[in-house]
């Protein structure tokens, strides 16, 4: 019986985590598609970066909330290893959706909620080193690579349930790995700061 339960979390909350809104806003809203613009990827800062603040608040949201059913759900199924499954699994959907080509966020939204119901004092810390950072820097993927090491450090130093604690230290490994290519450029010193988009742009054929 927990075997079942565990494959209708995970498989759920892939699924749910592979529901796109960002796509869907820019797709039906927007006429275009997000993936094409900015940095390539369907997460909260290249919808502010492309369609503006609205927009990327608006994803931010919607991936907040995706993580949360799916990691409640999951907690209310299997206690502590249905809330990881349910997180881990919601994750991996942001980042590679079934719906999408497998092309999607970084997995920071989603990150974030994930170690909000980790620990609320990890979530403290992720959300503390994510915007002193991206402040500091002016650049959201520096803020987003640390608060993402945040927090597998803080699931490691604050938990005691190992579940979390994997779950933390997964989410840090997902988060770390999908910025690899913003880690190069900050090396390099080529990395552009944040703008937020003052209007969308024009709508551009898309090859599918």
């Amino acid at each position: 019986m927990e075997i079942l339960k565990l494959l209708l979390i995970a498989v759920g909350s892939y699924l749910l985590g592979s529901a796109s809104l960002s796509i869907f806003l820019s797709r039906h809203m927007f006429g275009g598609d997000v993936r094409a613009h900015g940095s390539g990827n369907a997460g909260a800062t290249n919808m502010a970066r492309v369609y503006g603040m609205m927009a990327g608040a608006l994803t931010l949201a919607a991936d907040m909330a995706k993580a949360a059913v799916s990691m409640i759900g999951g907690y209310l199924l299997l206690g502590d290893l249905g809330l990881s499954v349910g997180g881990a699994c919601c994750i991996l959907g942001h980042c590679f959706p079934l719906f999408h080509h497998f092309k999607g966020g970084k997995g920071v939204s989603v990150g974030g909620m994930l170690s909000l119901l980790i620990d609320w004092r990890v979530g403290l810390l992720v959300i503390g080193c994510f915007i002193l950072m991206a402040v500091l820097s002016k650049k959201v993927s520096l803020g987003s690579i640390c608060g993402g090491i945040a927090c597998g450090v803080g699931s490691l130093l604050l938990v005691t349930s190992v579940p979390r604690v994997v779950l933390g230290l997964f989410a840090m490994v997902v988060v770390v790995a999908r910025h690899k290519e913003n880690i190069g450029r900050l090396i390099k010193g080529t990395e552009p700061d944040f703008k937020p988009a003052k209007r969308k742009p024009r709508a551009q054929p898309e090859n599918q």
